[in-house]
């Protein structure tokens, strides 16, 4: 209860959710003794794969056994998900008295909840000094609050893709806008660039990049994987070829993510990472509501035998590799959709093909998310859509054979409310 009273609170000191200026953190961090230039941290920028990259790299650290501070957003289920601190979740208690910290030397200046959130994660990774602190980037980079580092480890740069484009001029909302805003201000030190989904996205990130003098990796140029039969991929980069494990995680796509964190984990020197730590830390990955497997709890009694999944993939570039997945999955699928209001509804589904039923929801408790049904009604092109209110309903109203497949999709807010009635 303190804890959800002062996020109320931190949620107020801003008109805006989120207001692109790097002014307003700098001056709380000054406060705060600029934690941010006491931490060691691989920044992690792009449009997808972010968190999954983040996770890899974390199981990874872990067997090699490094302490890790991970900052990430949105969360999930529950807020402390942003703040692992020694490898562990902040628990209620210790968060709140971070945030009452930051609250007080913030001395109730206007600042995005997003803004005073990264202050405090600074503040308390400073106490860490020898963690490595894995700081994912939130809506862009150049102006995100995350963006005030001096000089980091390293810069993962994961697929870049067009989302969040209501934040841009509407003469501005292009993929090249988005890779300046995402790399142009990359910090000097290593850069990894993951695969893209085209050789036009590669080039784009490689001439803004160009005059970032970076130690530089790309994906197919400097590393690579192939999957291979037997159940296992082999990664190689200019260290030598490593045959590993599959990942404990859904989706071919995630072997993208996979070899840019082992790419990350071999190119720092001073991380001194073995074949045993990499083997061993892909098997054991900790992912949430990426292409999620839900094998027990209550909405999966309402599938029953069916395999239940939940992603929180919400623009065109995931959609993409997440159908792209689904066709290698000899089955029928049923889509269970649930978006926010200001995202491209028909771009996004227009990548799925062959679905065998499409059933529109709301998401509770979000104002800013899209009515299932005027969902339902801007999806025609779907002969197969139905619209039903609540998630229980749409799983039950569903006719499904032996093998068929149930996916919850389209927004993390809505995988955040699947796991928590789960």
């Amino acid at each position: 209860m303190k804890l959800q009273k002062i996020v109320n609170r931190l949620q107020k000191l801003h008109p805006k959710e989120i207001d692109l200026s790097l002014d307003r953190v700098k001056n709380l961090c000054t406060k705060l003794g600029n934690p941010q230039d006491k931490i060691k941290a691989i920044s992690i920028i792009g449009t997808n794969g972010k968190y999954s990259t983040i996770q890899v790299l974390f199981a990874i650290l872990k067997k090699a056994k490094f302490k890790c501070n991970i900052y990430t957003s949105p969360h999930i289920q529950k807020i402390n998900e942003r703040f692992v601190f020694n490898n562990k979740e902040l628990d209620d208690e210790n968060l709140a008295n971070l945030f009452e910290e930051i609250e007080e030397a913030n001395e109730n200046q206007p600042i995005t909840f997003f803004e005073i959130l990264t202050a405090a994660f600074f503040k308390k990774a400073s106490e860490y000094r020898d963690n490595i602190n894995l700081v994912e980037t939130g809506l862009f980079h150049r102006f995100d609050a995350t963006n005030i580092l001096k000089e980091n480890l390293a810069s993962i740069v994961t697929s870049i893709g067009l989302d969040h484009l209501d934040w841009l001029p509407e003469n501005e909302q292009t993929v090249e806008k988005i890779i300046f805003e995402k790399t142009s201000s990359l910090l000097k030190s290593i850069i990894i660039v993951a695969k893209q989904s085209s050789k036009e996205v590669t080039e784009c990130i490689k001439k803004t990049i160009s005059d970032n003098k970076s130690q530089k990796l790309f994906f197919n140029e400097d590393y690579s994987f192939s999957l291979k039969e037997n159940g296992f991929f082999y990664y190689e980069d200019k260290f030598g070829g490593l045959k590993l494990p599959l990942p404990n995680i859904h989706g071919g796509f995630q072997l993208e993510n996979v070899s840019s964190a082992i790419a990350t984990a071999r190119v720092i020197e001073n991380l001194t990472i073995k074949e045993n730590h990499i083997q061993t830390g892909v098997t054991k990955i900790h992912s949430i509501a990426r292409l999620q497997e839900l094998t027990s709890g209550k909405l999966k009694e309402l599938a029953k035998n069916n395999r239940l999944f939940v992603d929180g993939s919400h623009n065109p570039l995931g959609a993409k590799v997440l159908n792209e997945h689904l066709q290698t999955l000899n089955c029928n699928k049923h889509i269970i959709l649930g978006m926010m209001a200001n995202k491209d509804h028909q771009d996004y589904m227009k990548y799925f093909k062959d679905i065998s039923s499409l059933t529109t929801i709301d998401i509770t408790n979000q104002p800013n998310s899209i009515k299932g049904i005027d969902l339902k009604n801007k999806l025609t092109n779907f002969p197969n859509v139905q619209y039903k209110e609540n998630i229980y309903e749409a799983i039950k109203s569903i006719s499904v054979k032996e093998n068929d497949i149930i996916l919850i999709t389209g927004s993390l807010y809505l995988a955040g409310e699947v796991l928590n009635l789960n």
